[in-house]
């Protein structure tokens, strides 16, 4: 979720875009969660393991986050909306395959499932919003330095979307393990 608030901006600083462009990346985004939910409902109703398709979810994103870094120095906008749309499928998959792992937990004592459930949905604002602090944190920490000047304006941007891609890896690296159960 630190792109959340980077996206719209980006396509119209480093890519030149129009605003009704870069509105246009949020309907791009919520079709790509869309279709993340929908795959996720397909496979999983046919038995496919949540941990394996949460994984899946962050390799689309890495995905994502590549075509969005590359757009830049390419200079295609097309290559960025489809980085937008990916962003919103694996996020959208792993979303779904996260509460589903949620929802299947094993019940014991008065609070069972309600609490599993709970404590996933406050995980989930509560990463959403730091998140989206700290890519607007980090953005404009690595934009007020000279690298800005020197690399251009996309450079805090990419900062952010680099730390993302950090961040798959070490979730990939974490569900490792559980994909094997």
């Amino acid at each position: 979720n630190m792109q959340d608030v980077l996206l719209e901006p980006y396509g119209g600083e480093v890519l030149g875009l129009s605003v009704s462009s870069t509105t246009f990346l949020t309907a791009l985004w919520a079709t790509g969660a869309l279709a993340g939910f929908a795959y996720a409902a397909k496979r999983l109703s046919k038995g496919a393991s949540p941990f394996r398709l949460a994984a899946t979810g962050c390799l689309a994103g890495l995905a994502a986050f590549s075509a969005v870094i590359f757009s830049a120095p390419m200079g295609s906008p097309p290559l960025f909306f489809i980085g937008a749309g990916l962003i919103g499928f694996g996020g959208g998959l792993f979303a779904v395959a996260t509460l589903m792992s949620a929802m299947t937990l094993p019940a014991e004592g008065l609070a069972g499932r309600g609490l599993a459930l709970g404590a996933w949905g406050a995980a989930q604002a509560t990463a959403a919003g730091i998140a989206i602090f700290a890519g607007g944190t980090i953005r404009d920490a690595v934009s007020a330095t000279s690298l800005l000047d020197t690399l251009g304006p996309a450079t805090g941007y990419s900062m952010v979307y680099h730390v993302e891609i950090a961040l798959l890896f070490a979730t990939l690296a974490v569900l490792g393990p559980l994909v094997k159960l």
